[in-house]
């Protein structure tokens, strides 16, 4: 006999269910872009001479049926090139196989780039390491090539071989359909999606001090939104310049950048097997070569990258499973850069303080345990009398002080409320070590970006294999 409350209780347990599968801030099942993540896609762009892209459909996972799941960026003339890889110990074939690309060419005469998303080959043996290469090998096929010239990126879920045959059988496709319009690139971007709600491309232009009247262009993509912690993050980066850049200057300028950039954000703490992130550059443009560090030249370039690659990384963080706040950590006044950004990083990966941005809840207190607890800081870099923490509104509103001098402050909470409704903001941290400090112990700062934790994100990572 079934009693009246049985049904409405049924009914409220499937209506919960229900609820619990609707993803807010993840990317939907049909791949459409959120309406609040429209206005990171560009519209147009202004990219390199001499490059060409695809994103081409493969199913490497077999539940997608239509969406591209393999990218090709390639030049039309060898490039010199440069990445920086994960410092995970399971390290993933492809991360192997371009390192030993890399080395082996001495960063000179690379052509390609080829990704595919779905699968990370990571964790497959002998076996992954095989299909990494053929991936490279058989797009060097399509260029007459017989050395290696071919970078190999994956990402996905781990521990599963990759559907090489499929793959292999789609490179001279991605090849044939190899465009350079703004409509390729951003197909291309798509391709090396997973768990991303929108693709994630920048593009601008340059000039430098030894060519003032020529106009050089760098263009970049990437992709991650959860696993994301240096160094580096599940994460995925290709940028391209028609600069003339020599391979050792290349990989110094992409290491400062990266340093700064793509390994100061945050999602959740966790590092990956696959993180890449890699640059070409042609040379299109014309000029003369960047190479000596001491260059008017490589100065200039060193700005422009680091900027480039610091906006390209934010979309990462703006991207965040679950995401809904983008919060920037700015620590000043530290004796040195490195303590800074360690006391950055603790700050943006607790959980805790993650959970009250959330919240919306000025839980301050959160914030200083964490400068408290940071490990492996100068002596005398923290100093509780000297501290001084704070919202920085991006409305341009006053700053609301929460700490200063170590001394807390009467919170307005119903203006901290308000403050904490919105999408960005920025915390500040001052260790009064600089010029205003009593000792006088440096001026450094450093810059993190990273989000909060919500609900969402135990969702989307609770199935993400299922």
């Amino acid at each position: 006999m079934v009693s009246p409350a049985q049904p409405a209780a049924a009914m409220a347990a499937f209506a919960r269910m229900v609820k619990g599968q609707v993803r807010n801030y993840s990317a939907p099942l049909d791949m459409a872009i959120p309406a609040s993540k429209q206005k990171y896609i560009p519209s147009s762009g202004s990219y390199p001479k001499g490059f060409l892209v695809s994103g081409t459909h493969v199913g490497v996972k077999a539940s997608n049926t239509k969406f591209p799941d393999l990218a090709l960026i390639s030049s039309e003339t060898p490039c010199s090139a440069a990445a920086v890889f994960t410092t995970n110990k399971f390290q993933a074939a492809p991360v192997q196989v371009s390192k030993k690309t890399l080395q082996s060419r001495q960063g000179q005469g690379i052509r390609s780039v080829v990704i595919n998303s779905g699968c990370a080959n990571a964790v497959t043996g002998k076996g992954g390491l095989e299909d990494a290469v053929n991936m490279g090998s058989k797009v060097d096929e399509c260029y007459g090539l017989s050395e290696p010239s071919t970078l190999v990126m994956s990402t996905g879920v781990i521990g599963q071989r990759l559907p090489i045959s499929k793959i292999l059988d789609k490179i001279p496709t991605a090849h044939a359909n190899l465009a350079s319009t703004h409509d390729a690139w951003l197909t291309t971007a798509r391709a090396i999606c997973t768990t991303d709600t929108f693709p994630k491309l920048l593009s601008r232009t340059f000039t430098l001090p030894s060519s003032p009247g020529r106009t050089y262009s760098l263009a970049g993509m990437t992709k991650g939104a959860g696993m994301i912690h240096p160094n580096m993050a599940t994460l995925l980066g290709v940028l391209c310049t028609d600069a003339p850049i020599d391979p050792s200057a290349l990989q110094s300028l992409l290491k400062h950048a990266v340093s700064r950039s793509f390994n100061s954000i945050s999602v959740d703490g966790d590092t990956s097997t696959n993180d890449t992130v890699a640059i070409l550059a042609n040379g299109a443009a014309g000029g003369a070569p960047i190479s000596s560090p001491a260059s008017d030249d490589y100065t200039a370039m060193q700005d422009i990258l680091t900027s480039f690659a610091q906006s390209l990384s934010q979309l990462v963080v703006r991207d965040g499973e679950g995401a809904t706040k983008f919060v920037t950590v700015r620590v000043q006044n530290s004796p040195d850069y490195e303590s800074a950004r360690l006391i950055a990083s603790t700050i943006a990966r607790s959980p805790l303080v993650k959970t009250a941005l959330y919240g919306r809840d000025a839980n301050w207190g959160r914030i200083l345990c964490a400068i408290g607890y940071t490990q492996g800081v100068a002596p005398g870099t923290v100093v509780p009398e000297r501290t001084s923490v704070s919202f920085n509104p991006v409305d341009g509103s006053p700053v609301l002080k929460l700490l200063v001098n170590g001394e807390p402050e009467q919170v307005d909470e119903e203006r901290a409320s308000v403050i904490l409704q919105e999408e960005d903001l920025e915390i500040v941290v001052d260790l009064g070590g600089g010029e205003k400090g009593e000792q006088g112990l440096g001026g450094e700062e450093a810059v993190y970006w990273f989000c909060d934790f919500s609900h969402e994100y135990v969702t989307i990572n609770g199935d993400y294999r299922t």
